[in-house]
């Protein structure tokens, strides 16, 4: 991946809350200027002392629904002052799509992001008109798009190049190859009757990635047999499954 400079606007009630992401490696990645962002609030974009940004929803119902004027003049001040064509509106919503690895790359495409973290019951509807997609992280619900959006700009940043002190450990994490990581072991090598696996200690690298590929698809089999089933193996990898199938059946307990 070529270097690039990347740039978040996100649209949110809360920016106290991204400072959370002045911290650690991401902290860094901002403070090095391999990545920035713009914390755009939508009540600047109100015109009553108020600065009410909600009301209640047309039919009746409970809670309250984000008002799209506001909404709107808040991604609109996003695209004013940039001249990037290569940019996206995200809107985070349980309705949107998933968020996996497949789709943090494919945003990496993009030099500049405006995510839009709403709040309360809904979002007017007609907001779809300034959306260029709707993302989930998870079926699940957050009290706001914040957090989600938090996680959203980790993941991205994290495949910069230069982010990581180890560029390796990107392609080694779960999900880059369609499989669950490995297990992995440190200091000290016996704690509480367990022990580090022999094989990780005996120096023969052909032996441990063998054992790690193996312990990776037996994660995967156990604990997420989904991604399996939407990944092409290798014949490799094919026959350390046949393996671990084998083992399982003699041994169910273990």
């Amino acid at each position: 991946m070529t270097s690039k400079r990347l740039h978040f606007n996100v649209i949110t009630l809360m920016p106290e809350m991204f400072e959370a992401l002045d911290f650690g490696l991401i902290g860094k990645a901002f403070r090095g200027g391999k990545v920035s962002k713009t914390l755009i609030n939508p009540r600047d974009f109100t015109l009553d002392n108020h600065k009410t940004v909600d009301d209640r929803p047309y039919g009746g119902g409970p809670g309250m629904v984000m008002m799209l004027e506001p909404l709107v003049k808040a991604i609109e001040f996003s695209k004013s002052d940039s001249s990037s064509k290569k940019r996206k509106v995200i809107h985070l919503t349980p309705r949107g799509n998933l968020l996996n690895h497949k789709k943090i790359i494919e945003l990496l495409s993009c030099e500049e992001l405006t995510i839009v973290s709403s709040r309360y019951e809904g979002v007017d509807e007609r907001l779809n008109h300034w959306i260029d997609e709707e993302i989930s992280v998870g079926d699940y619900v957050t009290s706001g798009g914040d957090f989600p959006a938090m996680v959203l700009i980790d993941c991205m940043v994290r495949q910069l190049p230069g982010v990581l002190n180890d560029e390796e450990s990107i392609n080694q994490d779960s999900f880059v190859n369609g499989l669950l990581d490995h297990p992995s072991y440190t200091r000290p090598e016996h704690f509480h009757e367990q022990s580090v696996p022999d094989i990780l200690k005996s120096g023969d690298h052909e032996k441990i990635r063998l054992w790690r590929l193996k312990e990776s698809l037996r994660l995967t089999w156990t604990k997420r047999p989904d991604l399996l089933a939407e990944r092409l193996l290798t014949k490799e990898e094919s026959r350390l499954l046949d393996e671990i199938q084998h083992e399982q059946e003699q041994d169910p307990h273990n």
